[in-house]
């Protein structure tokens, strides 16, 4: 990131600012570690502005790990796709990228420790064994039968599980902690088991797997992670997290600190939720601009500052809330409004024939790109006898509220000349297909010297050298705040959170740039599309101008 913005304190920073004063800490290391089992959502997104960018504020560090222990699931291309996300988001990780599978001879030593401090045993009871032998929130979990195998036992099983010899399934190794313990996590958690499976880092050097619980604080303490900040789901599993750093011979020990995750109106963010999007083809996958993931998000239109801006707003607190979506749409569209170029297109194209514009004439106009910034400067707008307006923009006769093209009346035409409509031409179904006009010649870049007013002011493309577009005109994914909430989340699914419209643009958008934002003048903020080529532009609506869900009371 070229600049850090500036951000408010909250509890995490007060944590930090305590233990860096009294000595406990004298630098700040966090990590953000993602599994690679699928795309990251704009609820990872918070959690990388808030592990990055307090590494980046307090000048310490930040490690990308990895958290990849469970190799069935995992890909090397959604590993891939992670670190393109976080770059994205305008962040670096400190060093080389790591993996816990990087610590797995060592997590298997500290196992190894656990079991001859009498600390862990194998248990060949099984999945649902162990499931009944847990016990409930309400009733205290039962010792398993082999809870008190010898050590030496249990040394030889363990490294017969290392060895292959016993297949998935057949047994696990437990953590000795307290099966009457009310938190369900410290009730002889299971913390390896025996999976064949190929590994995207370690290939098949190991047939047993730790599990997060164990991996994820060991890894913590070898990296010299100082705050371990996470969701509050995992607030019970920080008893764990202590037992595991206080059981084994680590120097580092780390502090877990939890903050609520992220919950945001009119989408899902479950992954099991976010899966069925696309396995039942309600989006066209896991970049579909309607996604929550970083990647929809980004082919959106949305841009990395914006992103940081709303992370920045929304805080960083322990109590659980549904961030409004216009919060959201509030952060990006403020930051286009600056930075946009400005184009015109029709989307609803209505032909207008100017009568008393020579034929074949072309004029090429100048047009600023930004209204209010002189610096963006200014683009040549082809004007000629046939244009495309919008069909809302004209009427045959309103009243007085309406500041458009109506007949016998003027308006002006953005970046060009006062326009009158004097007749128009309808189909068989009483709609206007063309509206003939008159233009003033002496009202380019002026008012009309005998102090006539335009209604107002529309935009508008040449018919000859408009080009076509593809405009997908994306908008909220649900039709409720908390879909999420639903017996049938998908049954609320909004019918119209993508229409697909060709549209007329000017000519100078065959220029644009992937991912390039414009203002579509009147209409909202547009980008170039992945789908886009010289044959076929494609633009993608970011956020309309305005917030019209609130307008409609939604």
């Amino acid at each position: 990131m070229a600049e850090t913005e500036h951000r408010p304190s909250n509890f995490i920073r007060q944590i930090i600012d305590k233990d860096l004063s009294s000595g406990l800490h004298q630098n700040v290391a966090t990590r953000f570690p993602p599994e690679p089992n699928g795309y990251l959502h704009i609820g990872h997104a918070k959690s990388i502005c808030l592990n990055f960018g307090i590494a980046q504020d307090y000048k310490g560090t930040c490690n990308l790990r990895f958290d990849d222990t469970n190799p069935e699931k995992e890909d090397i291309d959604y590993v891939n796709s992670i670190k393109e996300d976080v770059t994205w988001l305008g962040f670096d990780w400190h060093g080389e990228t790591r993996y816990s599978s990087n610590y797995f001879d060592q997590l298997h030593g500290y196992a190894v420790e656990l079991i001859e401090k009498g600390l862990a045993y194998v248990d060949f009871s099984s999945q649902e064994a162990v499931r009944e032998m847990r016990g409930t929130l309400t009733a205290p979990g039962k010792n398993s039968p082999y809870r008190d195998t010898s050590i030496e036992e249990n040394l030889s099983h363990f490294a017969k599980m290392k060895a292959g010899e016993y297949q998935e399934g057949e047994c696990s190794l437990r953590a000795k902690i307290d099966m009457s313990s009310s938190f369900m996590c410290m009730r002889d958690p299971i913390i390896y088991r025996v999976k064949f499976a190929h590994h995207h880092q370690t290939g098949d050097k190991w047939c047993i797997y730790p599990m997060y619980d164990f991996t994820h604080c060991i890894s913590d303490a070898i990296e010299g992670i100082t705050h371990s900040l996470c969701t509050l789901e995992f607030q019970d599993n920080r008893r764990l997290y202590d037992w595991v750093i206080d059981n084994i011979s680590i120097e580092c020990t780390p502090r877990q600190y939890e903050f609520s995750r992220l919950n945001l109106e009119y989408t899902v963010l479950s992954k099991r939720k976010l899966i069925q999007l696309v396995e039942d083809n309600i989006v066209s996958g896991w970049n579909d601009p309607r996604m929550p993931t970083i990647a929809g998000i980004r082919r959106r239109g949305y841009t990395p500052s914006a992103m940081r801006e709303f992370c920045l707003r929304i805080g960083v607190t322990k109590m659980d809330n549904l961030v409004e979506m216009s919060m959201l749409e509030a952060c990006i569209r403020d930051e286009l409004n600056v930075s946009a170029e400005r184009r015109m297109a029709v989307l609803e194209p209505l032909k207008v024939v100017i009568e008393n514009y020579e034929e074949g004439k072309t004029e090429w106009l100048d047009a600023p790109n930004h209204p209010s910034d002189e610096t963006m400067g200014t683009r040549k707008v082809p004007f000629s006898k046939e244009l495309w307006i919008e069909k809302e923009d004209f009427r045959e006769s309103a009243n007085k509220k309406f500041k458009r093209l109506v007949i016998d009346k003027e308006v002006r035409l953005r970046n060009a000349y006062f326009l009158k409509a004097n007749r128009c031409d309808k189909d068989e179904q009483g709609e206007v297909t063309t509206v003939y006009c008159t233009y003033d010649p002496d009202t380019l870049g002026k008012d009309p010297s005998d102090g006539r007013k335009a209604k107002g002011v529309i935009h508008w493309v040449s018919a000859e050298h408009a080009v076509e577009a593809e405009v997908r005109l994306y908008d909220r994914l649900f039709t409720v705040p908390n879909p999420a909430a639903e017996e049938d989340f998908a049954a609320t699914i909004n019918p119209e959170s993508l229409v697909i419209k060709t549209a007329f643009v000017e000519p100078s958008l065959r220029e644009a740039n992937l991912h390039q934002a414009f203002q579509f003048e009147r209409t909202g903020y547009f980008c170039i599309d992945d789908d886009s080529s010289s044959a076929q532009l494609v633009f993608n609506r970011t956020v309309g101008l305005r917030d019209t869900w609130a307008k409609q009371g939604q």
